[in-house]
């Protein structure tokens, strides 16, 4: 059908009060289409234009094309072109608008896109004389309007991809009202290439969307979502805050991100736009890098690392797309030996195409693939590739790839000196198996040091499985030797952090269920389950998990030491703990294990965590648990003598005498001991030393204590151990025996006053014993009593000392009447 046009011309020089005036209308226009048209039809000169320009100058002006959407659902393509005024006197320059309307649902003849009626030979600078045919035919232009489009592409490399990338945006759907791209140009004729090259590009529906004008001089408010502009108004486009590419400038320093769109620009430079058709033949969404990638690839158009990645990943999830020869086209392009700028993702991408294709194609087909994959894997240290399986090797390409890469695996296995990751051991470890590459006499010290970096890496990873594991994992269950000596490399190293172990194998769900014993894997992986069943009932846990291991201490000492290590962890096992622990195997055992000094901590921990010294003398009893640490102490020392030594040796030494002075009859010259076992034992205990000071002065405050231990312990002028004594003497224990046997009030009053010249210690300490501690006893005794110690004091000593007691407790009483005196006369 024919199409109405319509004609508008400026205002002629002098003509005040007006813009311009349509001329020509042609049938279908209403009034307001009219209205909505005008100022899209209105045309602006470029800045310092020629009042009255040459011919030539006249020629070079721009001329705006433009395609246009309407309210009503129509479209206009319109040209707005200068011309000279030749009415009036002057010669100067008009413009004439020359639109073409196309009803909604309506194309331009011949189907054609509105951007191939710009090289049209109908468009006219003059309104048409007498009457207009109704409606008048605008046929479609004689050239293609991809004509010359490779050379302005290949001219515009620099901005190419950037410029598609915005084009594609700019014509989706919802891109309705956005702001306008900015294309600058010195030619409004390089703005209609620019929309050519979209046209091919994009798919018909998305470029019939790009509405567009060729030039404007106000870009900010053009409803256009293209819009080319001259040099001298690409500033004002950047201050409104347009999208603006300065194709008249210098190249820009930066890309774009858009893999469809750096792919599209490879093609155009490439000078193969008819692969944007061949690509829209293949499955996927209209802007996915896939399928043009992958038609890109097949072509021989080299393509960057996300290109190549895109066309890796569309393949894989579409196997069956492409023929036999198109396939084998994409896997030589993708695992090309000239390519040297791949990064991770594209392996990544390429492990999985090869997943997708082997078993559907030859081996021979993707062969390439394979070798590229486990040459990465050896040379470029990239752990997390999904490798191949064996059977992709068997052929000559897979002798040729182990003969290459065999000798590098090897001598990196072998090496012990530099610092290897655990991904990068199993990677090499696997693609050895896959090349068939024999590495049995590197074997065991690969696994050495294989197992401690497998509890270094994964203690320093966050929660959950470390990053090497699935490939792991995948090792063990593929490499049977390897299973087997790496789970017993890391049977021989957990009894020396057996925790470290255990923490792995919840993280790590190593297979070691065969008929390896593994004792103390298997208790490391017991353990978890023991404390999460029996809770704080550490013994409990503990026999379950020797249980666990299969084997007797007695057999396998080092069982202990992980088992221990394991319950016992981070603090020392209770007295009752360590008692359990001794009875549980022999000396022998504990000493090869190591265990003896668990048991050591535990005595010593004992003795430092249970009732104080003060309140056992407070009491007259001593805590039962020191008691049980001293009988702890005493069995070590005996059962171990050659390895116990140090300040070790001393402490429970220290011990073993506090049970003596408690309950036995310790060898004499026990205050001397007390006090270099102290001395030894530093830095002790300070409850520790508080127990050994308060059995030592207990002993001494005993009835029937040594004369000769009392005396050397007066004489020792030790300051902290008659403090003890003062102390010891003051309690209540102390003071009912005072009060209720003479006997024992007589001898200390014999012992706090036989020396009173030992030193600077003891004398003030017992004279405030016999004023606050013996006087008030005697004070409160019997006539009988009184006159029993005494008699005592006599017997014991001499009768000097008795006249020293009675003129000691003479004094007292007649204080005491003294006192009674000066009160009375007080209160008289």
């Amino acid at each position: 059908m024919s199409l109405a046009q319509v004609h508008y011309t400026s205002a002629a020089p002098g003509d005040e009060g007006t813009a311009g005036r349509f001329t020509a209308v042609g049938p279908g226009v209403s009034g307001a289409l009219l209205a909505e048209i005008e100022p899209l039809v209105r045309y602006e000169l470029p800045g310092g234009a020629p009042e009255r320009p040459s011919d030539g100058e006249l020629r070079s002006l721009p001329q705006a094309f433009g395609y246009f959407a309407l309210s009503d659902g129509s479209r206009l393509v319109v040209r707005s072109a200068p011309v000279r005024d030749t009415g009036g006197t002057g010669a100067g320059v008009r413009f004439h608008a020359h639109a073409v309307h196309l009803p909604p649902g309506v194309p331009l003849p011949g189907d054609r896109l509105p951007v191939e009626a710009w090289r049209s030979p109908h468009w006219v600078a003059v309104t048409p004389g007498g009457a207009i045919p109704d409606p008048l035919a605008l046929p479609p232009g004689p050239a293609a309007v991809s004509e010359g489009l490779d050379d302005f592409a290949v001219s515009r490399g620099p901005w190419l991809a950037a410029v598609l990338a915005d084009l594609r945006r700019a014509s989706d759907a919802e891109a309705t009202g956005g702001r306008p791209v900015v294309l600058v140009e010195r030619q409004c004729a390089d703005v209609a290439r620019w929309l050519g090259l979209a046209s091919v590009t994009l798919p018909r529906e998305s470029a019939e969307r790009l509405t567009f004008t060729t030039y404007t001089r106000r870009p900010g408010s053009s409803a256009s979502r293209v819009v080319g502009v001259g040099p001298e108004d690409a500033g004002a486009a950047r201050a409104a805050g347009l999208r603006v590419h300065e194709c008249a400038g210098p190249a820009p320093a930066g890309g774009t991100e858009d893999v469809w769109a750096t792919t599209a620009a490879r093609v155009w430079r490439s000078r193969s736009p008819e692969l944007f058709r061949e690509a829209r033949e293949l499955p996927g969404e209209p802007f996915a890098a896939g399928p043009l990638a992958v038609t890109a690839l097949c072509a021989g158009i080299a393509l960057g690392p996300d290109g190549r990645a895109a066309a890796a990943g569309w393949a894989t999830d579409r196997p069956y797309a492409l023929d036999a020869r198109r396939t084998g086209r994409l896997v030589e392009a993708i695992a090309s030996p000239g390519i040297d700028d791949r990064a991770a993702p594209e392996f990544d991408s390429a492990g999985r195409l090869f997943g997708a294709l082997e078993g559907r194609c030859p081996a021979s087909v993707t062969a390439p693939l394979a070798a590229m994959l486990v040459t990465e894997a050896v040379r470029g240290g990239n752990g997390s590739l999904e490798l191949p399986r064996r059977d992709a090797f068997a052929g000559p390409e897979g002798a040729e790839v182990a003969e290459r890469l065999g000798p590098e695996i090897l001598t990196e296995l072998a090496d012990t000196v530099g610092s290897r990751s655990v991904a990068r051991t199993v990677q090499l470890l696997r693609v050895a198996r896959l090349l068939g590459v024999d590495g049995t006499e590197s074997l065991p010290g690969v696994v050495d040091r294989l197992a401690p970096a497998l509890l270094a890496e994964a203690s320093a990873a966050h929660e959950g499985p470390p990053g090497f594991a699935p490939a792991l994992l995948e090792l063990l269950d593929e490499q049977f030797e390897v299973r087997t000596a790496l789970l017993g490399a890391l049977d021989r190293i957990a009894p020396g952090d057996p925790g470290a172990v255990a923490r792995f194998l919840e993280r790590v769900a190593l297979p070691f269920t065969g008929t390896q014993a593994l004792p103390h894997l298997r208790m490391c992986a017991e353990v978890p389950e023991a404390m999460a069943t029996l809770g704080g009932d550490r013994a409990a846990v503990w026999h379950r998990v020797l249980r666990a291991a299969g084997i007797s201490p007695f057999a396998e000492p080092l069982v202990l030491r992980t088992a221990v290590g394991l319950v016992w962890e981070d603090r020392a096992p209770t007295v009752e703990e360590a008692r359990l622990l001794l009875d549980a195997a022999t000396s022998d055992s504990h000493r090869v294990a190591g265990t003896w000094a668990r048991l050591v901590d535990a005595a010593m921990g004992a003795s430092a965590a249970g009732t104080s010294a003060a309140d056992a003398s407070a009491t007259g009893t001593s805590a039962a648990g020191t008691d049980e640490a001293a009988r702890l102490a005493h069995d070590l020392l005996r059962g171990f003598p050659g390895e116990i030594g140090g300040r070790e040796r001393a402490g429970l030494l220290l011990l073993d005498l506090v049970r003596e002075l408690r309950t036995g009859a310790p060898e004499p010259g026990w205050a001397e001991r007390v006090r270099t076992l102290c001395t030894q034992a530093e830095p002790v205990e300070p409850a520790l030393r508080e127990r050994a000071h308060a059995a030592l002065v207990e002993r001494l405050l005993a009835p029937d204590r040594p004369g000769a231990e009392l005396y050397d312990f007066v004489h020792g002028a030790d300051a902290e151990l008659i403090g003890a004594y003062d102390r010891a003497a003051r309690t209540e224990t102390v003071r009912a025996r005072l009060r209720t046997q003479p006997a024992y009030a007589a001898d200390c009053f014999t012992v706090w006053t036989a020396h009173p010249h030992a030193g600077r210690a003891w004398p003030p300490v017992a004279a405030a014993l016999l004023d606050d501690v013996l006087r008030p006893a005697v004070r409160g005794m019997s006539a009988e009593d009184v006159a029993e110690v005494e008699a005592t004091v006599g017997r014991t000593g001499s009768s000097g000392r008795a006249d020293a007691f009675r003129d000691w407790n003479r004094s007292s009483t007649l204080g005491r009447l003294g006192r009674r005196i000066a009160g009375r006369v007080r209160r008289g």
